[in-house]
């Protein structure tokens, strides 16, 4: 039903025609920006409008399971803003790849999680970010984020970079 889908997250009206999303971000950086400051706010509205309308955008937080769809995305955002930590994020990192329809974000997420009045724990986070344009501007599909891994310092041998397979 049509209050159901707006529960979900899904935009439509009465009668089942699509009902545009507020705000039109014309870049892919002016999405991202958005999503950052709803991340920040706890602001599950702001956070939604950044999702594409697409049932297969997907969320995936360090450690956790892949969620796939609107309606466990924003369940899973509302659980995350419910507990009452907050977080300040800086970006750092950012390496971008942009095409007509697409875009790619790869940064990293520097996080300070805050409860109450008391300064919690600080962590790195390598994100994953991509953007699709659309007649609404730019919306996140898909937020991948994971655990950054620890620097390993060794004082008896020159820092190398590891080499990885993928």
């Amino acid at each position: 039903d049509s209050a159901g889908h707006c529960r979900l997250g899904i935009a439509r009206c009465q009668h089942g025609r699509r009902l545009l999303k507020k705000t039109n971000f014309p870049m892919p950086q002016d999405a991202e920006a958005a999503f950052y400051e709803a991340l920040e706010r706890a602001d599950l509205e702001a956070m939604m409008e950044v999702w594409s309308e697409d049932e297969d955008v997907s969320c995936i937080h360090p450690g956790g399971a892949r969620l796939t769809g609107l309606a466990q995305v924003r369940e899973n955002w509302a659980q995350i803003f419910k507990s009452g930590q907050r977080l300040q994020v800086r970006l750092s990192d950012q390496v971008i790849v942009h095409g007509l329809m697409f875009a790619v974000h790869s940064l990293h997420e520097n996080i300070l999680v805050r409860s109450g009045q008391d300064e919690g724990a600080r962590s790195i986070v390598v994100a994953t970010n991509v953007y699709q344009r659309s007649s609404e501007g730019w919306r996140m599909l898909l937020h991948h984020g994971s655990p950054a891994p620890a620097p390993v310092v060794r004082r008896d041998a020159p820092l190398v970079a590891p080499k990885v397979l993928h």
